[in-house]
């Protein structure tokens, strides 16, 4: 199969970036109350020991990385490193049930597994086979010499060369695959070319007039499309900062104190965030509730515009840390019309960007791994049990 190598790929836009602004802020990520910063050129030269870590142990071409993180830059730098090698990073819904979580594990078969918690670590070593490699965040509380294939990201991170291997991708091949249990379809998937996730970053990269001057908060999981092609690829094609709270509990706290200009959430995302400020507000059917449904109202002259933005509307918006935010952005299912609403009020006009692919059902694979092709609309013939579902372009 031949490739168009001028094409551009997750890992050639890492690299530009690295040489056009290598003194740039890429990352930011709350760590012990602490806000620590990653250069364009730091985390090219992080990605490129990774992959060189990764291929020493032998990670190469259309393998799979299986990823169970929640958002970090360890799970981002991982995930590029596995495509700079060819492979695919496979990402779970972190936030799935440990059942359905253990059933795609047994399904998977991954050789290659990042494990953010140690009871995610926990779960993979629960499975019947466990894989050529286990990368654990923090490998305390684990018997190494009875577990050696289990590594902390340092120790693999310090065991690679910042020159890197010779880069491996292409942009007509997968880069990222998600993954859900969803009976009684069971393992569904999707998959994203670099091709893919490239042009539909650009497409929201050119209609929000996106720029390297923006200050972008990740708060949910990776672990959907939507987010590959509206928050990922828009941050490689940009260059702008990417910036990770410290954990899911203190979101909220990080995300006010750093004031972003770009959010990417979800349905839940949102929906969460006005149930925050609801109860913030007074009682319903009191004088001041009134007052404030009054304020609110988008007619009105210059005095209720005024109350309104200096009592309710700035006070609000400071609160879920949107004091700054020019653009909020929904990715995947839209939101009820009353969160919708409640939004525009305080001047908070959210962007809908959904998630046009729907995940695949997986062909059923036999005892010995072979899989068994069925003629359903929409699958594709595979030659093995690794890359049942080609990307779709």
């Amino acid at each position: 199969m031949s490739h168009d190598d001028t094409a551009p790929t997750l890992v050639s836009l890492l690299r530009h970036n690295a040489r056009q602004r290598p003194h740039g802020v890429a990352l930011r990520h709350k760590h012990l109350g602490i806000w620590q910063e990653k250069t364009w050129q730091q985390i090219a030269d992080d990605t490129a020991s990774l992959a060189s870590a990764l291929n020493r142990q032998g990670f190469g071409r259309r393998e799979r990385l299986l990823i169970l993180s929640h958002p970090s830059p360890h799970a981002l730098l991982l995930a590029l490193a596995a495509t700079w090698l060819g492979g695919v990073a496979t990402l779970l819904e972190p936030d799935s049930s440990a059942t359905d979580q253990s059933a795609l594990l047994r399904h998977l078969h991954a050789e290659f597994v990042f494990a953010e918690s140690l009871e995610q670590a926990r779960g993979v070593l629960a499975l019947p086979q466990v894989p050529h490699r286990l990368v654990y965040l923090d490998a305390r509380g684990f018997d190494r010499q009875q577990q050696p294939f289990l590594q902390s990201y340092a120790e693999l991170l310090s065991s690679g060369s910042p020159a890197g291997p010779e880069v491996q991708a292409h942009a007509d091949e997968a880069a990222f695959s998600f993954w859900r249990y969803s009976p009684p379809q069971g393992a569904v998937q999707q998959s994203v070319s670099h091709a893919e996730a490239v042009r539909e970053g650009h497409h929201l990269v050119s209609a929000e007039r996106i720029g390297s001057h923006e200050t972008a908060f990740a708060a949910r999981a990776f672990a959907t499309s939507a987010q590959l092609r509206y928050l990922l690829a828009p941050w490689l094609l940009a260059g702008f900062s990417l910036n990770f709270p410290e954990n899911q509990a203190s979101r909220d706290d990080d995300r006010r104190e750093l004031g972003p200009t770009l959010v990417a959430g979800t349905r839940d995302t949102y929906t969460r965030l006005y149930h925050l400020l609801q109860q913030r507000l007074p009682e319903p059917g009191s004088r001041l509730r009134r007052l404030v449904d009054w304020s609110l109202q988008p007619q009105g002259g210059w005095l209720r515009r005024s109350l309104g933005h200096g009592l309710v509307t700035r006070p609000l918006r400071d609160v879920i840390g949107f004091s700054r935010v020019r653009l909020p952005l929904l990715l995947g299912e839209p939101l009820p019309n009353d969160v919708w609403r409640f939004f525009e009020q305080l001047q908070i006009p959210i962007r809908h960007w959904p998630d046009m692919q729907q995940l695949a059902p997986q062909p059923p694979v036999s005892a010995d791994g072979a899989v068994q092709v069925r003629p359903v609309g929409g699958w594709r013939e595979a030659g093995d049990a690794v890359d049942t579902v080609a990307p779709q372009e």
